[in-house]
C-alpha cells in the first residue's frame, strides 16, 4: 500500500510540474531524501523527453520503491548500482547527475552515445537503510549470517548466484538479482563508501576499487572487469583522486563476485568518507568514473585497455588515524 501511495504521489508531483526549471543553478545535494530522489528522477524523465526511463524494480521491506533509471538504447549494456549500504550515500547523487548529463539534451555526442550504450542505474538500492542511516536493510526479524540481528541484512552479501531471487532473505538483493537477469549487463559497477586510508607514499587514498576475486570467474569477464577498473582509476586520478586497490574478499555473495561469476565485467568502487568538505569532490570523482566507463565502452577504447595495468594499482594502505 505504501508503495502504491508513493507512486501516486510521484505521478501527481510530476504532473503538476513541481520540478526544477531547466536553467536553474545546480547544487548537488549529497543526501537527497527518498521523496526528493524520486522527484529528481521523474524530473529527468520529463526533461529528457523520455530518454531517461524511470521505473521501480520493486519495493523495500518498508514499502519504499527501489528505482531503476535507464538511458540509451545501444547494444552495450552497463549496470550501475548505488547505495546498497544505506549509510554510504555519495554514489547516488553522482548517478543522478550522470543521468542528467547524458540524458537531458540532444546534441550530436549525446545522440551518438545513446546509440552505442544502454546504461541502467539502480539508484539507491537500499532506501530503508538510507532512512535509518545504517548499513543494512530494514528487517527487525533478521538473524543473519551477514548483517545485524534485529536490524537487517547486509545486502551486499546476498547476491550468490546459487540462491534464487525468490529465496533471497535480503529483499533488495533479490530485487537486484531479478533486475540483473532481465537486463543482462556486459558491465556492472557497484558504488560504495569506505573509511579513510593512507597509501604507501603518504598520500590519502580517496577511493579504492576491485574486480572479482572469487574462484570460478571466467577469463573474459575478469579481464573486462580489470579493463573497467583501469579506465575508472585513470579518469578519477586525472581529476585529483588517489585510487588504490580494495582488499576485498572472495565470498561469492558479494555483488562484484556474483556478477563476475554470471559473466559481467563486475567492479566495486569505494569512495573514501573524507568528511563534508570533500563530498562534492567525491561526487565529482564518482561521476567521472561513470562517464569514463560508459564513454570507453561506447567508443570501443575499453577493449584496447591492457587489463594487466589493473594489477599495478597500488594497495590501499593503512587506516588514517589523524
Amino acid at each position: 500500500m505504501r508503495f502504491a501511495l508513493f507512486s501516486v504521489l510521484v505521478a501527481v508531483v510530476t504532473a503538476l510540474g513541481l520540478v526544477a526549471p531547466a536553467g536553474a543553478a545546480r547544487e548537488i545535494d549529497p543526501r537527497p531524501s527518498t521523496e526528493e530522489l524520486a522527484r529528481r528522477l521523474f524530473d529527468l524523465q520529463l526533461r529528457s523527453g523520455g530518454e531517461v526511463r524511470v521505473a521501480p524494480i520493486g519495493a523495500s521491506n518498508q514499502g519504499r520503491p527501489v528505482w531503476s533509471a535507464r538511458v540509451g538504447h545501444g547494444p552495450q549494456r552497463l549496470l550501475f548500482v548505488t547505495q546498497q549500504h544505506g549509510d554510504e550515500p555519495l554514489g547516488t547523487p553522482a548517478a543522478v547527475e550522470f543521468l542528467r548529463e547524458v540524458g537531458v539534451g540532444n546534441d550530436p555526442h549525446q545522440r551518438w552515445w545513446r546509440d552505442q550504450v544502454t546504461v541502467d542505474v539502480v539508484v539507491r538500492a537500499n532506501p530503508d537503510g538510507h532512512e535509518h542511516d545504517w548499513r543494512y536493510n530494514y528487517d527487525p526479524d533478521a538473524d543473519p549470517e551477514f548483517g545485524e540481528a534485529g536490524k537487517g541484512y547486509d545486502i551486499n552479501r546476498y547476491h550468490d548466484p546459487a540462491v534464487a531471487p525468490q529465496d533471497n532473505p535480503a529483499t533488495e538483493a533479490g530485487l537486484i538479482q531479478r533486475h540483473y537477469a532481465e537486463f543482462r549487463p556486459h558491465i556492472a559497477v557497484d558504488y560504495h563508501m569506505q573509511g579513510r586510508y593512507v597509501g604507501g607514499d603518504g598520500r590519502e587514498i580517496t577511493a579504492s576499487l576491485m574486480w572479482p576475486t572469487t574462484p570460478g570467474v571466467a577469463a573474459e569477464p575478469l579481464n573486462l572487469a580489470k579493463q573497467v577498473s583501469v579506465v575508472a582509476r585513470t579518469a578519477m586520478d586525472a581529476g585529483g583522486a588517489n585510487v588504490s586497490q580494495y582488499p576485498g574478499g572472495d565470498y561469492q555473495g558479494i555483488a562484484r563476485n556474483a556478477y563476475g561469476l554470471l559473466g559481467s565485467g563486475s567492479v566495486l568502487i569505494e569512495l573514501s568518507d573524507m568528511g563534508p568538505n570533500h563530498e562534492q569532490f567525491q561526487i565529482a570523482s564518482a561521476l567521472a568514473s561513470m562517464h569514463a566507463i560508459s564513454n570507453a565502452t561506447a567508443d570501443g577504447s575499453l577493449r584496447n585497455t591492457d587489463p594487466a595495468e589493473a594489477d599495478t594499482i597500488p594497495p590501499r594502505g593503512e587506516p588514517l588515524t589523524s
